[in-house]
């Protein structure tokens, strides 16, 4: 599900008797928006739209495809739709949601929801966070809290139902990448519920009467006790004893039934271009060639007397480039960030008011983790914005790639990105609400290529270590499409990633495993990032001294979330606008 934040739902203000294009359009947005608050009941409550935050959305086979036919309803009405008559703000807006329903439909039809999982997280990992709904103010709150804890083993049994189809239909996560998988579940198994993660928000119950209090803790350790701690250890077993040993031994999309089109969807969902995966596959081989250049020529710059590949060894390896403790490498990672925040208003004229925080990656799940990653804030819940770093094996996260791992994660990437469309106004909830990897992670590349301009890479290290993680980018375009329909080993990915960047070799381990476990979507950072260049080149050439940098990162992030179909059309006219 991708819609994320959290909002009080209200009304789309459209006259019902208004029989026109927008009306037909509006009526079938809401109508959509209606069937999601009630198919996902806690989702819901968290935007205020009920009262109830306790309930887990359906997960069976059935649930879906009834799903699937009220979204294949909906885009055979919405065909009926003149959207030529529409104005260019709801051809957004109609774009946007066929969009989305076609790939919702895609995926109950490729049954991917038979693999509840990736390489290092999945529905076990996002409940973890699942605190962070309630506001703990009332004694309602924390019993509706306590009441989703009591629910999480049948939501657990209900998803290793789904996985155990999944087996016999070879829907599975490869075998390779499962090595150890139960131990990031196992993290949840306490012996005492008052150990457990989940008893947290008992510690401190502020504002609740003392007898209030007693009761509440005493229902939330026998939810612990019965349901959340017995889920987590069925789960890991089940990984353990029956998952890894049935997996499939093969590694790409491509080996699914149905493989190749499952895959290719996946590319022009994760892409939003009509382009193929050889397409793909080309278009990252020349741009390994081109960044590769560039990273020589940085080599030069140090002076470094050695091939390549002795180069990348001295990165991984000399003491200079990494921390010593945790707080060593949060304190730069903060450094970084601040000193970035005093020069956005140079390329930007209008930035969120939503702040946000740099913390650690929860210990749980650091291991198996990513590099860094956004969490995203709320106004509505008085929730900063975070970005995450991961302090897990100090000697593998190198101090010469955290500006870009800022510049990408905090602002002006995710955090600037999302927090600005969670203020946006008078468009669908959807659309407020709607994240797109090509658009976001493009953006997100793009602002890592920013820090340039801003003057934020003090070293030829840190020039260095931006190449390397553009070079990161460009290689998934290769690896991914190799990996998934051109029937490469996991060991053949490893190399390439490893021998084209300064990557630390867990880190390339790390990666190349989210890449088998996550087909297609590796390719929207590169593929995003391309476009919104080759949007400002194109309006830099034709409008000359009329070019404005913080009016063209204006109409880029103005809509939010956007297929790159459509940022090219919202663009083009407005440099056609701006010369008129």
């Amino acid at each position: 599900m991708r819609y994320i934040c959290n909002i009080i739902l209200a009304f789309v203000f459209v006259p019902l008797f208004a029989q026109t294009p927008k009306a037909d359009l509006y009526k079938l947005i809401d109508k959509d928006w209606s069937f999601r608050m009630q198919e996902y009941p806690a989702w819901a409550a968290s935007m205020g739209f009920n009262d109830d935050q306790s309930a887990f959305a359906e997960v069976s086979v059935a649930a879906h495809q009834r799903r699937a036919g009220f979204w294949r309803d909906l885009l055979n009405q919405l065909k009926k739709v003149d959207r030529n008559s529409l104005n260019g703000a709801d051809q957004v807006n109609y774009d946007m949601f066929k969009f989305m329903l076609e790939d919702d439909v895609a995926q109950v039809d490729f049954e991917s929801y038979l693999i509840p999982i990736d390489s290092d997280s999945g529905f076990y990992s996002s409940f973890a966070f699942s605190a962070n709904d309630f506001g703990f103010k009332t004694v309602k709150d924390y019993e509706q809290y306590i009441a989703r804890l009591a629910g999480f083993k049948k939501y657990v049994e209900d998803h290793i139902k789904l996985m155990r189809i999944g087996i016999k239909k070879g829907m599975t996560l490869p075998k390779a990448i499962l090595n150890d998988y139960e131990k990031g579940i196992a993290a949840y198994v306490v012996d005492e519920a008052e150990e457990s993660h989940f008893y947290k928000p008992f510690k401190n119950m502020e504002g609740i009467d003392k007898a209030s209090q007693k009761k509440l803790k005493i229902k939330a350790k026998k939810a612990i006790d019965k349901s959340v701690t017995p889920a987590y250890d069925i789960l890991a077993k089940f990984i353990a004893n029956e998952y890894r040993p049935k997996a499939r031994t093969t590694l790409g999309a491509i080996s699914f039934p149905k493989g190749k089109e499952y895959y290719q969807q996946r590319v022009q969902y994760y892409s939003t271009l009509d382009i193929t995966m050889d397409e793909v596959f080309e278009i990252g081989q020349a741009e390994v060639k081109r960044i590769r250049s560039e990273m020589e020529a940085v080599i030069q710059e140090t002076k470094f007397e050695g091939t390549f590949e002795e180069f990348l060894d001295f990165l991984r390896t000399d003491p200079q480039f990494y921390c010593d403790t945790p707080e060593c490498l949060l304190k730069a990672a903060s450094y970084i960030a601040k000193k970035i925040d005093g020069r956005l208003p140079m390329l930007f004229s209008k930035l969120p008011s939503l702040p946000y925080g740099v913390e650690p990656v929860p210990d749980a799940i650091a291991p198996r983790y990513t590099t860094g990653r956004y969490v995203p804030g709320s106004t509505a819940n008085h929730r900063s914005g975070t970005y995450w770093v991961n302090t897990y094996n100090l000697k593998v996260r190198p101090l010469y790639n955290l500006p870009a791992l800022t510049l990408h994660e905090a602002v002006p990437g995710h955090h600037l990105q999302i927090s600005l469309a969670e203020e946006l106004k008078d468009m669908p909830h959807f659309r407020q609400h709607t994240y797109l990897s090509s658009y976001g992670e493009g953006w997100a590349l793009y602002s890592e290529w920013l820090g340039l301009e801003m003057d934020i890479y003090s070293t030829p290290y840190e020039h260095f270590g931006r190449l390397t993680y553009e070079m990161w980018r460009a290689c998934r375009l290769v690896v991914d499409v190799g990996l998934h329909a051109k029937g490469w080993t996991r060991q053949e990915a490893i190399d390439f990633l490893a021998s084209n960047t300064a990557l630390s070799l867990h880190n390339v381990n790390t990666e190349i495993d989210r890449y088998i476990g996550w087909p297609g979507q590796a390719l929207s950072y590169k593929l995003g990032e391309l476009k919104i260049k080759e949007l400002r080149r194109k309006a830099e050439k034709e409008l000359g001294d009329q070019f404005d940098i913080r009016e063209f990162h204006y109409m880029v992030l103005k809509n939010g979330a956007i297929p790159l179909f459509t940022l090219d059309t919202v663009i083009n006219e407005w440099i056609e606008g701006v010369k008129r």
